[in-house]
């Protein structure tokens, strides 16, 4: 085929036209191949391709035949392009929501470094050149696919004739009415919301624009009332956030029966101990991922949906259950295993004692990425902070985030009779079983053996699901509901939670009470002592 002003084109320069064509637009409009992370190619034509070939066309008409260097340039942003595309049909089917260019971005190279822990070293070698000859691969397709399109818009007859497709697809794109006329079948989803809505999100975080006023209105914190008022003798307090605890194990048949022993033994150990047990489901305010936010929304009473918010909330004077009971007596301490790089924006919480992974005084052996053991964290918790006799110390409010049953639910610990008794240098402390559904049983096990332990404590735990499991695990079209205990010892607090709409027992109610952020104005009522049974 030759690049010259009205010449012919042949039957193979169509062939090789229509080929590097249909090469580019399955990069433009490939779907997920759920629930995982390969692709599977879909019918659809990509309405950016056709306004790209219509603007290859005007400029080949007026500066002539495309250079090299500019053929390269546009691959390598075709392969931007496919890049966007990836994150934009996987994230749903791993996570449950859309990609957050700012806030996912953010933490991106913690994720990839909790996979590789994972992996061996060549796995990981591996994967690297794999990904590098990929992207090299795609890049070289898609300039030669670009440098045929380009050169046969030499012929005026083609130029006319991608000129005057784009404007037809473009009046099909346009005719779509909503419940009346849909022509969106012929279409993939276009990349152009996506990148626009990343970009104003990315203007939104870092030139606000808006105050704290955005935020809304929170709770009222400060009501004088004497349960908390006078926190001598008062009960602790422990709220556990547990990582991906979900809905989902309940509402799948097959998860609720192989979590149905630890459950048992659960329930055993709450009845050998003296203490009920109190349960609801609530919306949590992420799905998959970004635990900071269900995290973010109980402690503040915020809906904090959104990096966005959450960048706010932190950046402003709010009140938050923290500094609630800090106000009115209690030792606040944030028991933070999860945490292994500095986070001055945690300052904002104002905790009396902060402890991250490497100020937990944890001895034993790693496990995994996240190494700490859940078991362990809560009993140097119970031993640094709650074990002295409540007479002789101020109660402690405790805000404990689980790391365990983190994704990708291995490697996973060993539950232990005596968990800080220093183990054998020999002992990995790992468990040879792996999943999600293991690391349910392993939060149900170490709970029940924390319960008989701390048999004689007035311990208040609550336990709230910070998220559902990513969508390969909870399935699609997943509820974002997750499960929420209250445990104590105190029947008159456990009646004022059932007054709120709690059900007695580990299993809730099927549908959930309310968001995420209204937990907080229940846990004030009950605990105010403003909800009492009618």
């Amino acid at each position: 085929m030759r690049s010259t002003e009205g010449s012919p084109v042949t039957a193979a320069g169509w062939l090789r036209v229509a080929l590097a064509f249909v090469v580019l637009n399955t990069l433009f409009t490939f779907e997920n191949r759920w629930p995982g992370l390969g692709v599977r190619y879909m019918p659809r034509l990509s309405f950016e391709l056709c306004l790209g070939l219509a603007l290859l066309a005007g400029w080949v008409a007026w500066r002539g035949a495309l250079s090299g260097r500019a053929a390269t340039g546009l691959a390598l942003g075709v392969v931007a392009l496919v890049a966007v595309r990836y994150v934009d049909v996987t994230a749903p089917a791993l996570m449950g929501r859309p990609v957050n260019v700012y806030w996912d971005g953010r933490h991106a190279l913690d994720l990839i470094e909790v996979a590789a822990r994972s992996w061996s070293w060549w796995h990981v070698a591996g994967a690297a050149v794999v990904l590098l000859l990929g992207a090299a691969l795609l890049v070289a397709v898609a300039r030669r696919a670009i440098g045929e399109l380009a050169r046969a818009m030499g012929s005026a007859a083609l130029r006319r004739g991608s000129l005057g497709s784009t404007a037809a697809l473009a009046l099909c794109f346009a005719a779509y009415v909503p419940d009346q006329r849909d022509t969106r079948w012929f279409f993939s989803l276009p990349l152009a919301p996506t990148v626009w809505n990343q970009a104003t999100l990315l203007a939104q975080v870092l030139w606000p624009g808006h105050g704290e006023a955005a935020l809304g209105h929170g709770p009222a914190f400060d009501t004088d009332v004497q349960s908390l008022r006078d926190a001598r003798g008062a009960a602790d307090v422990v709220l556990l956030f547990a990582e991906s605890y979900g809905a989902v194990t309940l509402d799948d048949p097959a998860l609720d029966e192989a979590l149905a022993p630890s459950r048992d033994r659960l329930r055993s150990a709450l009845a050998a101990s003296g203490r009920q047990v109190v349960s609801a489901r609530v919306r949590a305010a992420t799905f998959g991922g970004a635990s900071w936010l269900s995290h973010a929304s109980l402690l503040s009473g915020i809906a904090i949906t959104d990096p966005a918010r959450h960048q706010l909330l932190l950046t402003s004077e709010r009140p938050t259950l923290v500094s609630h009971f800090a106000r009115h007596g209690y030792r606040t301490v944030g028991w933070m295993p999860g945490i292994k790089r500095p986070w001055p924006e945690g300052a904002f919480y104002g905790f009396e004692r902060f402890a991250d992974d490497p100020r937990l005084g944890y001895q034993g052996p790693d496990i995994g990425y996240w190494r700490i053991p859940d078991q362990v964290a809560m009993a140097l918790l119970h031993e640094q902070e709650l074990s002295a006799p409540a007479a002789t110390r101020r109660p402690v409010f405790a805000v404990f985030p689980t790391v365990s049953t983190h994704a990708p639910f291995e490697p996973l610990p060993m539950v232990l009779d005596e968990p800080l008794r220093a183990p054998p240098a020999e002992a990995s402390g790992q468990s040879p079983d792996t999943g999600y559904a293991a690391s349910l049983r392993y939060q149900f096990d170490w709970l029940a053996r924390h319960l008989e332990r701390t048999a004689d404590s007035r311990q208040v735990l609550i336990v709230v699901g910070d998220h559902q499991p990513p969508g390969g695990v909870a399935g699609r079209d997943a509820s974002w509901d997750v499960p929420v205990h209250v445990i104590t010892s105190d029947p008159a607090l456990a009646r004022r939670f059932e007054a709120l709409g709690f059900t007695p027992g580990l299993r809730p109610a099927p549908t959930a009470l309310g968001a995420m952020h209204e937990l907080t104005r229940w846990l004030l009522l009950a605990f105010d002592g403003r909800a009492e049974p009618h």
